[in-house]
């Protein structure tokens, strides 16, 4: 299977942003911990029921992260699949709410509501046909027929799309679906959520800026640590592209690099998932820390900002 395992970003306020993707999208924190490099700040892990592969939007909460600034080397939108049907149920939550977004177009032939967070990430709703018939998360205040169902994908903002299409359908498994102005699209083989990568050439544009509000990397499946170490042979011997050794984040094994656009990639496994320290039915619930940082608990939890519960 391919596709993209998650995407994370940086945001702001923390229980700010868990307040708008759990009470406001509706999406399960399925898991609440630590950034690794950074123990007194939370990352926050928010997808469908069980934190499938597809569906998870993680986050780094900075209070005093600056603001970031979309532009060339960047991710531009990220986007979540919802029913086709379920897209006028969003724009009157999103007036309701004092959602910034803006009117409904089409693109590649989808209904696309796009929007913004409190932070200024954009994000976009898209209209999938029949997507109504697969499992959504119940849990949460927004109806299950009109819930989101994961990611639909991720569009990026590029000088130029050559190189990193040939990885995209070389390495991942994608393939180029069609195109229409300055942006390729391309379609995962096999996969129903986080299937899409859409790459707008914008040659001259003016560079992104990290920062509140910005994709800090996009993370790729690879079912097994055979299929990493195959994935990354392909980058290494075909396309002279150089990774960091395997990280264990405890809920995937991880690999890093920087594309030839400029964005930071991961390829992620998909084992061995968010139920490995906590039960399926408690996820997100309690603090969940790697075993190094375990004796450092009462250090890093008297740091981090109390936070309000999440639907």
């Amino acid at each position: 299977m391919s596709g993209i395992h998650h995407i994370t970003a940086i945001a702001g306020n923390a229980s700010r942003n868990l307040d708008f993707y759990t009470n406001v999208l509706g999406l399960r924190l399925v898991k609440k911990t630590v950034n690794f490099d950074d123990p007194g700040t939370y990352h926050f892990y928010f997808g469908d029921e069980a934190g499938n592969p597809g569906t998870i939007l993680t986050f780094f909460p900075w209070d005093d992260a600056p603001r970031g600034r979309n532009g060339v080397g960047f991710a531009q939108q990220t986007m979540f699949r919802v029913p086709e049907s379920a897209i006028g149920y969003w724009a009157h939550r999103f007036v309701e709410k004092g959602v910034e977004h803006e009117a409904i177009e089409k693109r590649f032939g989808r209904s696309v509501l796009a929007f913004r967070d409190p932070d200024g990430m954009t994000l976009a709703l898209v209209g999938v046909p029949g997507a109504e018939a697969e499992a959504a998360w119940q849990g949460g205040n927004v109806p299950a027929e009109h819930a989101l169902r994961g990611f639909y994908g991720i569009s990026l903002l590029l000088e130029d799309a050559t190189r990193t299409g040939a990885i995209l359908t070389d390495v991942f498994g994608f393939t180029e679906a069609g195109s229409e102005g300055p942006t390729k699209q391309f379609v995962a083989n096999g996969a129903v959520a986080g299937g899409v990568v859409e790459i707008r050439e914008a040659k001259g544009f003016l560079a992104g800026q990290l920062g509140r509000g910005s994709v800090h990397h996009v993370a790729f499946r690879a079912a097994t640590d055979d299929v990493q170490a195959e994935m990354r042979k392909k980058l290494v011997e075909t396309h002279r592209i150089r990774t960091t050794e395997q990280v264990n984040r405890d809920y995937f094994r991880s690999i890093y690099f920087r594309e030839p656009g400029g964005v930071l990639f991961e390829i992620a496994t998909d084992q061995p998932g968010f139920a490995i320290d906590e039960p399926l039915a408690s996820l997100g619930q309690s603090l969940k820390l790697p075993a190094f940082l375990e004796g450092r608990r009462n250090e890093i939890e008297a740091v981090l900002q109390p936070l309000g519960r999440a639907a």
